[in-house]
């Protein structure tokens, strides 16, 4: 099976994000203080005129907050001070992320602010929806099959079976270009990186304007990063460090899982899992009749919009229609936990980057008959990480 593939991953508006807009605008605030005279990050609690701010990696602070300090509101994103409107002490809340500006002239042993620049938790979960809603309309992405630097020009590839499909990414000077963290599946930890550090097998998704067809895109933001694509039989359950082990197919070494918090783990059905395996095997964009009359009989887990498994896998209901991508099954597959997995099952799973310890970032249980299919290696290439804010999140 292949090592690296390709993941969809949630891009929401992060906190990251906001602190490099709170540090550009820390840095253009007049002066030159130390960096202890100011500090970003979230409120806490408001107790009269006294703010308790949390750092991102800091004890609590409390800053009284006097009439005469100068309270702005600014736009997730923006970058312009100027821009920033005057805000009443009345409108902080809870949860608003904020820069304090200290006063230097303050008595000994307390902290009053002299600037506070706060962007507004409400904001805040607006630009996630947009950015989620647009990662969705203009979003595109896919597993590289090449790149070319001096031109400008990623290929991806996308799909599986009859859904696969080529896109070509063209980067300007101007498009924002991320790469994820090493050990990290976050966006807000992605990190600015040239095209140079993209390569073939990496996961790659950009934001722009597509052509009519889709095949191109003109991207205004890329992010990408290599992951892997792991398969084997559990040979091991530590509940206490929330691991799992495993001698992974392809490479023939056993491996570490770290279950986290932020995995998403599924199990497919007997039934489901037979049928993905023959149709994966056959190669065939429609069922068998016999797989087809299976399918009539098959269910995908309950849920309010959802219909039976013989239905998605044609156009309308019956066997001989267009069949959708294999990853619509597998969104439909019920969720389990870290508890529900034992020695001996068969899973398959996408992890960050590594050789003896991975994380995991989605993994599938009840995998036995995919294992024997060959196609099964670019199952979960299409599978997203997450359903909510998919910037496509990502699909």
């Amino acid at each position: 099976m292949n090592s690296t593939m390709k993941i969809r991953i949630s891009l929401p508006a992060a906190p990251m994000a906001l602190l490099a807009v709170l540090t550009l605008a820390c840095l253009a605030l007049p002066g030159t203080a130390a960096a202890q005279a100011r500090f970003i990050g979230a409120i806490a609690a408001i107790n009269g005129n006294t703010l308790t701010v949390k750092p991102d990696s800091a004890e609590p602070r409390q800053v009284e907050v006097p009439d005469t300090a100068s309270i702005k509101r600014i736009a997730p994103g923006e970058h312009d001070l100027s821009k920033a409107e005057t805000l009443p002490f009345a409108n902080l809340a809870v949860g608003d992320r904020v820069l304090v500006k200290l006063d230097p002239n303050a008595p000994a042993g307390k902290e009053l602010a002299l600037q506070i620049v706060a962007i507004k938790q409400e904001d805040v979960a607006l630009k996630q929806q947009k950015d989620r809603e647009d990662w969705q309309k203009r979003g595109a992405g896919g597993l590289v099959k090449s790149v070319d630097p001096a031109a400008g020009v990623i290929v991806v590839g996308s799909g599986t079976g009859s859904a696969a499909k080529t896109i070509t990414v063209h980067v300007a000077k101007t498009t924002m270009l991320k790469r994820y963290a090493p050990a990290s599946v976050s966006y807000e930890a992605a990190l600015p990186a040239p095209i140079e550090t993209i390569h073939e097998g990496d996961q790659l998704r950009a934001r722009g304007a597509k052509s009519a067809d889709g095949s191109e895109i003109a991207a205004e933001e890329v992010i990408s990063g290599t992951f892997r694509n792991i398969s084997g039989i559990v040979s091991g359950v530590d509940v206490a460090a929330s691991t799992l082990t495993l001698k992974d197919l392809a490479t023939k070494k056993q491996v570490t899982i770290l279950i986290g918090k932020d995995t998403q783990m599924h199990r497919l059905s007997d039934r489901m899992a037979q049928m993905l395996a023959l149709r994966l095997k056959s190669g065939s964009s429609t069922p068998t009749a016999a797989a087809g009359a299976a399918n009539q009989n098959a269910s995908a887990p309950s849920g309010a919009g959802q219909r039976s498994f013989g239905q998605w896998g044609s156009g309308n209901g019956q066997t001989g229609g267009p069949a959708p991508d294999p990853q619509q099954f597998l969104s439909r597959a019920p969720s389990i936990q870290f508890g529900d997995l034992r020695k001996g099952d068969a899973i398959m799973l996408v992890s960050t980057d590594g050789a003896a310890q991975v994380t995991a970032i989605t993994l599938l249980a009840g995998v036995e008959p995919l294992l024997e299919a060959p196609a099964a290696q670019n199952l979960l290439a299409s599978w997203s990480m997450n359903s909510g804010g998919t910037a496509d999140t990502g699909q």
